[in-house]
């Protein structure tokens, strides 16, 4: 990969241009954000860390969305100024993202993410496999965090994905989800999924950093460099003849974007999906 553009030099935004740097995962990261300097502040910040942190990624700032054009990934992320864009602001920023880099994937960074993503999509036009929100994968890897310590084992060696929409409406399919090569199911006994299902609510919204984390590692997936299946908001295929809501689901991803991937559900995680999807 080329060029990421993280749009945003907030929090969460210095967090994952500090990360994609790290991780090299593209020859070069440019951090935008319109207030002032702060963007070439902390682009400068993220350099100079390169001799000690064992990167060659180039890293600039600027206050220019314009800055943007030709990336291909586009990290949403927050403002300098404070927080998350409103949904208002954020939706003509896109779609002049899309205009300036027509074959980038956008990744939207924040736990918010999921109400602009299909907004975008439905309102703006967007392709829905090109526009994804990475926050559910935030969710999911504290979920596996949790699993690993009820079965005493590492969260590496959890294997687990989610969907639906947080906080209240989060499926887990069990059945699919393995620890230590073993079946969820065998390793946990219901009391202790029930246990880790009462949790979930509380694990909305992730910090920065674990968001940050999602979205770095979603720009991995699109670079090729992982394979890892993810969860992410997407937006629904409204040529199916139902109208739904953006929900987390399980895909694969690459420089097309998001590819779905079926998980095995049973048909009361199957009941409880739709219900999340249609709410």
């Amino acid at each position: 990969m080329r060029e990421v553009a993280v749009i945003g030099a907030g929090e969460l935004g210095g967090a994952c241009a500090h990360l994609l740097a790290r991780r090299q995962t593209a020859g070069a990261v440019r951090l935008v954000d319109e207030t002032g300097r702060v963007a070439a502040g902390k682009a400068l910040d993220i350099a100079e860390a390169a001799p000690v942190e064992a990167f060659a990624t180039a890293v600039a700032g600027s206050a220019d969305l314009a800055a943007a054009a030709g990336a291909d990934a586009l990290v949403i992320a927050d403002r300098a100024s404070g927080g998350e864009w409103p949904d208002d602001e954020l939706l003509p920023i896109l779609e002049r993202l899309a205009r300036a880099a027509p074959g980038a994937v956008v990744v939207v960074a924040g736990a918010g993410g999921r109400a602009i993503v299909e907004r975008a999509v439905r309102e703006r036009g967007l392709a829905r496999t090109r526009v994804i929100g990475t926050a559910a994968e935030a969710l999911a890897s504290a979920v596996r965090a949790i699993v690993a310590l009820e079965a005493g084992a590492s969260p590496r060696d959890v294997s687990l994905t989610l969907l639906g929409v947080p906080p209240s409406h989060v499926v887990v399919p069990w059945g699919a989800a393995g620890v230590n090569g073993t079946s969820a199911e065998q390793a946990l006994d219901e009391a202790a999924r029930r246990r880790i299902a009462a949790r979930l609510p509380a694990l909305w919204p992730p910090g920065p950093y674990a968001l940050a984390s999602a979205a770095a590692l979603a720009v991995e997936a699109v670079a090729g460099r992982t394979r890892r299946r993810l969860s992410v908001f997407l937006a629904p295929d409204d040529s199916l003849g139902r109208k739904a809501r953006a929900a987390a689901v399980p895909v694969r991803l690459g420089p097309a974007g998001a590819t779905p991937d079926e998980v095995g559900l049973d048909a009361r995680d199957r009941v409880a999906f739709d219900n999340a999807r249609l709410l």
